[in-house]
C-alpha cells in the first residue's frame, strides 16, 4: 500500500518544504507572556490615531502597538484615563480613549517614557 502522508503531497505539488512533527507543535504553543507595560518603556513606538468609523458619529482615540499582557495594559489605560477624565477601554493590546484627546495622550505617554507618535 502506498504510504504517502497528505503534507507532504501538498508540499511537492505547491513546491513548498513540509513542516517536521517538532515545527508544527511549536507554531500551535502560545506565545511567552510579553511582559510588563512599564518595562517596555522608550523600546518600542506606539501609534496614536483617531478612529470615527463605526462609532455613530463618535470620535474615540485608540492607542496601538503595546507589546504587554492585558494587566499592565490595563494599568496605563486606568492611568490615561483618570488624567484625561474621560471613559475608555483596553483590550487586545490597544487602549481607546473617547474623543479626541490625541495631542494629550501622546504627552502623558511621553511623560511616562513612552516613545510615541500621532498618525
Amino acid at each position: 500500500m502506498n504510504s504517502v502522508d497528505w503534507k507532504d503531497a501538498l508540499g511537492k505539488a505547491f513546491n513548498m518544504p513540509v513542516p517536521d512533527n517538532d515545527d508544527s507543535n511549536q507554531a500551535e504553543q502560545q506565545p511567552e507572556a510579553k511582559g510588563d507595560a512599564l518595562q517596555q518603556q522608550g523600546k518600542t513606538r506606539l501609534d496614536i490615531i483617531l478612529e470615527r468609523k463605526g462609532r455613530a458619529g463618535k470620535q474615540a482615540t485608540i492607542v496601538t502597538g503595546f507589546v504587554c499582557d492585558e494587566d499592565a495594559l490595563k494599568q496605563v489605560a486606568s492611568r490615561l484615563k483618570s488624567s484625561l477624565g474621560v471613559g475608555g477601554s483596553a483590550r487586545g493590546g490597544e487602549i481607546l480613549i473617547q474623543g479626541d484627546f490625541r495631542q494629550r495622550v501622546l504627552q502623558l505617554l511621553l511623560e511616562m517614557g513612552f516613545k510615541a507618535r500621532i498618525i
